[in-house]
């Protein structure tokens, strides 16, 4: 099944993805037939239960790895090109920041890879001013402490900034809330959300949460697992802005519906969809 569910032309397009670790009776096949297109500017999110190939799927779109099958292509170039020509952001679970530079400055180090003569236009607006950057995403007032000072919310925000400075084409996150506490990952959402607002940069999130991923995206990837695939797409027709009004409305709660019951066909693929 394909997430294209518009005439765009995606910008992010993994077609028929296969990828199985081991070999022989130890093999495991983390992902089949996988396809996903995203189109540029688009917040697409992927939800499935433990073991469907989420981070996987990442991993083969951030050039980290290849598929055993199919093909990835950002921008009609491969992951591999596409991460060498720093097309692609990451955003993994645990905020890997550097702990004898303040938050300022771990936003700050990545200067030196966009320095004009590293990247084909040079940087303007939010992504080019740290400071208004890390002050949007709620971290105005920390911009001199160290990680160590820092709560893990604050952690994750920053690592966020250091993302979105690198104006990537394409950021890729993994579960990067997971760790938080409810009230501390609602705000991060909505700073978040704030933040790609105005960069529209185009997204792909993994998240274990349906509410986040509803909040947060224009497209929901359902995944089912053994082996990984696309069970279903769900399209959010939510108004934007987001906020967290939202959250308790009609609109909201039926779009949360459709993609727990795609969820539990992925956990149990005898029970019918109604």
């Amino acid at each position: 099944m394909s997430t294209e569910q518009t005439s765009e032309a995606p910008f992010v397009a993994v077609h028929d993805a296969c990828k199985t670790y081991g070999s022989g009776q130890g093999a495991v096949r983390a992902l089949a037939h996988v396809d996903l297109q995203v189109p540029r500017g688009r917040f697409v999110s992927v939800i499935g239960p433990s073991g469907c190939g989420k981070s996987t799927l990442l991993r083969l779109v951030a050039g980290l790895e290849e598929p055993d099958g199919g093909a990835v292509r950002i921008c009609g170039r491969t992951a591999a090109q596409a991460r060498a020509a720093k097309m692609i952001g990451f955003v993994p679970q645990v905020p890997a920041l550097l702990p004898w530079l303040d938050v300022l400055d771990n936003v700050r180090v990545l200067e030196k890879v966009n320095r004009p003569g590293n990247r084909r236009e040079s940087r303007r607006g939010l992504a080019s001013d740290p400071v208004a950057l890390l002050t949007r995403l709620g971290l105005g007032d920390v911009l001199h402490r160290r990680p160590r000072q820092l709560s893990g919310g604050m952690q994750q925000r920053t690592a966020l900034a250091r993302a979105f400075a690198l104006e990537p084409q394409v950021l890729l996150m993994d579960e990067p809330f997971s760790a938080l506490d409810e009230f501390t990952r609602e705000s991060a959402q909505l700073q978040l959300l704030d933040v790609w607002q105005e960069l529209r940069t185009t997204v792909v999130f993994v998240t274990h949460s349906i509410a986040e991923a509803v909040l947060l995206s224009d497209t929901v990837v359902v995944m089912a697992a053994a082996p990984g695939r696309v069970a279903g797409v769900v399209d959010i027709d939510l108004d934007r802005p987001r906020h967290h009004d939202q959250l308790d409305t009609a609109a909201m709660h039926e779009h949360e519906h459709r993609v727990r019951q795609l969820l539990e066909t992925a956990w149990n693929p005898l029970r019918d969809v109604v």
